[in-house]
């Protein structure tokens, strides 16, 4: 199994670990600060040992380092990995504020989340709305502004799912939680909590400001938003 130091220290940069398993330019290392692609979030890339990592995905309860050329260390050996941090900061600030947004649109309209995907550049998030007022979602925007200006703070922290259950804020997500007996819950004191495996910042404040970039009528009850960062 991986270590997962991107849910330890998500500015964590820098690491070393032991090489687990080798297949051609498949790596599996005893722990990775590489984020591995899922929940819309996409994977960290970078550099193990001077080899570029093109993609990060799990596999299990592993991480499997996708390298750009076959890999000139053997299982055994001690290597170092660095992720891309600029990329990397750039989808946790994405990440965060989408879970802001998120919060105020559920508080405001009662909408869920259909879908989501992060990305460096423009993020897009479906909610559950039947009516698309887009005086409502500027007014939703706004209002994900003022709390991320406020400074909140971001932790994170596992808890079983029973104690899961009795929370009913805790996802989202249209469709629920995932069937897993223990959940990772990423917090914004004083706003939202909600079962999530990603990376985020430690202070809503690093988010900058969100604008929208547009909004799409995608199907009966399913809305989409396009936001970015400034």
């Amino acid at each position: 199994m991986t270590r997962k130091l991107f849910w330890e220290d998500a500015y964590l940069k820098d690491f070393e670990a032991k090489v687990l398993s080798v297949d051609g330019r498949n790596v599996v290392l005893e722990q990775t600060c590489f984020y591995p692609k899922g929940g819309g979030q996409p994977c960290d890339t970078g550099r193990i040992n001077g080899i570029g990592v093109v993609e990060a995905v799990k596999n299990g309860e592993d991480v499997v380092h996708v390298l750009e050329k076959e890999a000139s260390f053997k299982v055994g050996d001690l290597v170092k990995g660095s992720i891309d941090w600029e990329r990397r900061y750039k989808l946790m600030r994405m990440h965060t504020a989408a879970h802001i947004i998120s919060a105020v649109i559920n508080r405001e309209t009662g909408a869920m989340i259909t879908g989501n995907q992060l990305d460096v550049d423009r993020s897009r998030i479906d909610y559950s709305l039947e009516n698309f007022d887009k005086a409502l979602i500027e007014d939703c925007i706004r209002k994900a502004n003022e709390e991320a200006s406020k400074g909140l703070e971001v932790k994170s922290y596992f808890i079983k799912r029973e104690e899961a259950e009795k929370i009913p804020s805790i996802t989202k997500l249209a469709k629920g939680l995932p069937d897993l007996q223990e959940f990772r819950i990423v917090e914004i004191v004083g706003l939202d909590l909600q079962a999530d495996g990603g990376t985020h910042v430690k202070n809503t404040r690093e988010i900058g400001r969100i604008k929208i970039e547009g909004m799409e009528n995608k199907g009966k009850s399913n809305r989409r938003i396009y936001f970015s960062l400034e």
